[in-house]
């Protein structure tokens, strides 16, 4: 399985950066962002697969794909925010990295908004005026 690969590969990327951060803490921080990339480039088959699922899915079921494109969007976005706030607090900036998640925060409540406003108007066609 290839979970068993990304982990090793981690796990020994972790150890090597470990081992180069006492000599050269630059290096060892690109070590981390060239793991970073390498297990995402990995990962990105897989999300397409999800990708082309959902969307068959979602076909089958007669869904408007919008909500499920947004709500995808919205998973996205999450995890770009979240990659990029460790990337940030691996380089000991907690503070640049609180930053990162507050505006993944603000990003994911902006295309939240028409999913809610669908929600409240089907309600609201439900209850007699």
């Amino acid at each position: 399985m290839e979970i068993f690969q990304i982990v090793s590969f981690g796990v020994l990327a972790g150890i090597l950066s470990i081992i180069v951060k006492d000599q050269n803490s630059g290096i060892a921080f690109f070590i981390a962002i060239f793991t970073g990339i390498v297990i995402f480039i990995i990962l990105i088959q897989y999300l397409s697969d999800i990708f082309q699922m959902l969307t068959y899915i979602t076909s089958k079921a007669n869904i408007n794909f919008m909500y499920i494109e947004t709500i995808l969007k919205i998973i996205g976005i999450a995890y770009i925010a979240e990659f990029g706030a460790q990337i940030t607090r691996d380089a000991g900036l907690n503070s640049i990295a609180s930053k990162i998640e507050l505006a993944g925060k603000i990003f994911i409540l902006f295309l939240a908004v028409p999913i809610l406003t669908a929600v409240v108007e089907t309600i609201l066609s439900f209850i007699p005026l």
